[in-house]
């Protein structure tokens, strides 16, 4: 991805397979994720041509039938947790896309997609700006939207810590499985808005 056509063919590359794999609703937010990516990244300091194919790749196994993305998960040796749960699941195929079918292999690239659904410990730059992109872009709408977004433009940290948060309150007070990584993603961002408040102290 050194120069300018090769980004360019890129990204008509993943415009194509989005709109062969993806439902068009889902093929529209795609989109929409990639524009606020692009401008998440901008304003924060990151590479928005990374931004721009980890958002256009990061829903792009979420049509594949349950099934299918069952004995892939399995053959890729995933743990169980994975299998019948689309939520979990599609991030961790849509690297395996990356890798196998564009032939991608920055580590950083991919584990942007990898975690964009649960955070992680040790979020990048990267990261943090696919998973806000995901959870705020235009068509999302769901209560504490508009508070996530406010934080977005403020610090990255407190927008994810807010969100993180939010998904496990939701999935305790149901009673579900909660990935391990969510947990550790809340963790590691309370820890850096922590931090950045002993600098300012």
């Amino acid at each position: 991805m050194n120069s300018i056509d090769e980004h360019e063919a890129l990204v008509q590359k993943c415009q194509q397979r989005i709109d062969a794999d993806l439902k068009p609703s889902r093929a529209e937010h795609t989109r929409n994720v990639a524009k606020e990516a692009i401008r998440l990244a901008n304003k924060y300091g990151a590479d928005p041509k990374k931004a721009e194919i980890a958002a256009l790749l990061h829903d792009i196994a979420r049509n594949l039938p349950m099934e299918e993305m069952n004995r892939r998960i399995r053959r890729l040796g995933l743990e169980e947790r994975y299998i019948n749960n689309k939520n979990l699941s599609h991030s961790k195929l849509a690297v395996e896309i990356m890798e196998q079918d564009f032939g991608i292999q920055d580590r950083e690239l991919l584990d942007a997609v990898a975690y964009h659904t649960t955070g992680r410990r040790g979020m990048t730059l990267l990261d943090k700006i696919i998973f806000l992109a995901d959870a705020t872009e235009p068509g999302r709408e769901y209560p504490g939207v508009e508070k996530l977004r406010e934080l977005t433009e403020q610090d990255l940290d407190q927008a994810c810590a807010y969100s993180l948060r939010r998904t496990k309150e939701f999935i305790e007070s149901k009673g579900e499985y909660l990935d391990p990584d969510t947990a550790e993603g809340l963790e590691f961002c309370e820890e850096e808005i922590e931090k950045k408040g002993e600098h300012q102290t």
